[in-house]
């Protein structure tokens, strides 16, 4: 396991170097391999952002992302917001945004309705995140695919053992109808992104539970 000085050494120093994000305003901490971030983001997509960089530091097993986003200058009002919102769904997602509603107050946007795939799912939300005067999403897009749930669990299995970033041998998958379940250990966050994200590509999927820990 690594010493929490040099995890929080390497965290801070990964902050300061990408240009994507202004660190000033944002502090770190490290508890094990648990890391959390507090202080102030510009946007919403800046405190986003902040985390993803976090993630990719050796010896990060979690991160909690406390940064409170303040919107400098002028804020556009909900209905601007929610404008705005409309033409980036209809953008980024032509065939599926008019099954999505957006829902905005105060700067905070809640993502209703439905998709088929998780990955438009989270299209919907990224194309939301640089958008100004956010300041929160709630993701409550649901899942509802067109393909029957058939052969998950070997399916994934197969997809883990094709990639060389994900270590299959390592990895229990457990499947209960178009839900999945992920267990045991990942040598990095990245390896336990990927892992996820290659699950929800199944077809049928509904859910995924991601319970791999990060080895320190």
């Amino acid at each position: 396991m690594r010493a929490e000085s040099d995890i929080k050494r390497d965290v801070e120093a990964e902050l300061r170097w990408n240009p994507e994000v202004d660190d000033t305003d944002i502090a770190v901490k490290v508890n094990g391999g648990e890391v959390a971030l507090s202080g102030f983001a510009r946007s919403f997509w800046e405190k986003c952002k902040a985390e993803s960089i976090v993630r990719t530091v050796k010896g990060v097993a979690a991160v909690a992302n406390d940064i409170v986003v303040r919107i400098p200058g002028s804020v556009p009002t909900d209905p601007e917001i929610a404008r705005s919102a409309i033409a980036a769904l209809q953008t980024e997602l032509p065939y599926s945004a008019d099954k999505i509603r957006a829902v905005v107050r105060d700067g905070r946007v809640a993502l209703e309705g439905s998709v088929e795939w998780h990955f438009q799912r989270e299209k919907a939300e990224k194309a939301l995140r640089r958008l100004p005067g956010v300041i929160s999403i709630r993701n409550s897009i649901r899942i509802e695919p067109s393909h029957v749930a058939e052969n998950i669990k070997h399916r994934i299995e197969d997809a883990f053992r094709r990639i060389a970033q994900v270590d299959a041998d390592h990895i229990v998958v457990d499947t209960q109808g178009s839900e999945v379940t992920l267990r045991g250990e990942v040598r990095s966050w990245a390896e336990r992104d990927q892992a996820q994200r290659t699950a929800w590509s199944a077809p049928g999927v509904t859910n995924v539970k991601n319970e791999l820990a990060v080895r320190n």
